[in-house]
């Protein structure tokens, strides 16, 4: 369970500076703003190309992909089902509730917790890859799409390719397709943006909560809690059951995709609806309530299926 505390702690920390800095006048909306742009621009895609590159692409083929599709894809389209019958939002607006409650923090929370959990990582790339290779265009589409007042197939079919971050995947994974090894003096300044990926994104995140009560977010309040009841019980939940009695997966494997269903909502969430300005103030307090409730549901989920 220590890893399950020591990344929690690690996320939590970063957070508060970022929010004792927007405090003490540091950072204001303009400050965010620069940090949001400057990680969807440079850090998260350098990031998600060294990651991508130096994953093991086989792990694609195995039970945890189609795993970690269908758990998110049920979970995100439960949220839909709820957001038609219940708040109504627009597309833009839907699409980042949606993913807000199943798009899971697999990066900086997800490798210390596998690691000490389970003794090894092995989850989080296929989580990672799904995530990136499939929710994150789809979700960025529609989001482009909002953006652009109205519907181009030249657009949709293009937008993958104008997307920084999706670029940089793409472009991992072709690379490791054929194993190209990149020679160190290009890999060390890719390591170092990269590593400056998560900081700026949990400060500007901090920044963003000084002046924002929780939960008092003008008419929002149905759709935060029920994307943090999706993303916090409902989505383990389905991981559960869909890796037990529809993969049949022994009891190692099944811990590691509770693991990371359990997982808070990432912050990459509320980066795409601020680079967007559609649905931040569910973004951002979705991230806040499932990572607060991210410690009992991992630490009952170790207890349950860990013995």
């Amino acid at each position: 369970m220590g890893g399950v505390l020591i990344g929690l702690a690690v996320i939590g920390v970063v957070i508060a500076a970022g929010y004792i800095a927007a405090r003490c006048g540091l950072g204001g909306e303009p400050t965010v703003s620069a940090l949001t742009r400057t990680a969807f621009f440079i850090t998260n895609p350098v990031l998600l190309f060294t990651v991508v590159l130096k994953s093991d692409l086989t792990v694609v083929f195995s039970a945890y992909v189609p795993l970690a599709l269908l758990t998110a894809a049920i979970t995100a389209l439960l949220y839909v089902a709820l957001s038609r019958l219940w708040f109504r939002r627009p597309l833009a607006e839907t699409a980042v509730g949606a993913m807000a409650s199943s798009y899971v923090n697999a990066n900086n929370i997800g490798i210390p917790i596998t690691v000490y959990a389970l003794g090894d990582a092995t989850p989080v790339a296929p989580v990672l890859l799904v995530q990136l290779l499939v929710f994150a265009p789809l979700v960025l589409t529609l989001l482009d799409l909002s953006a652009a007042g109205r519907f181009s197939p030249r657009r949709m079919l293009s937008q993958p390719f104008r997307n920084p971050m999706i670029i940089a995947s793409l472009l991992g994974v072709a690379l490791g397709a054929f194993h190209v090894q990149l020679p160190e003096p290009v890999m060390a300044p890719l390591t170092l943006l990269g590593g400056a990926a998560v900081p700026v994104v949990l400060l500007a995140f901090g920044m963003s909560l000084h002046g924002n009560r929780i939960l008092h977010s003008a008419g929002h309040t149905p759709e935060i809690l029920t994307a943090t009841a999706l993303k916090s019980a409902v989505m383990p939940a389905v991981a559960f059951a869909v890796g037990r009695f529809v993969f049949n997966l022994e009891h190692h494997m099944l811990l590691g995709v509770v693991l990371m269903a359990a997982l808070p909502t990432a912050q990459n969430v509320f980066l795409f609806a601020s680079r967007y300005e559609r649905g931040q103030t569910v973004a951002r307090e979705t991230v806040l309530l499932s990572t607060a409730a991210a410690a009992p549901v991992l630490i009952l989920a170790v207890w349950l299926l860990a013995a």
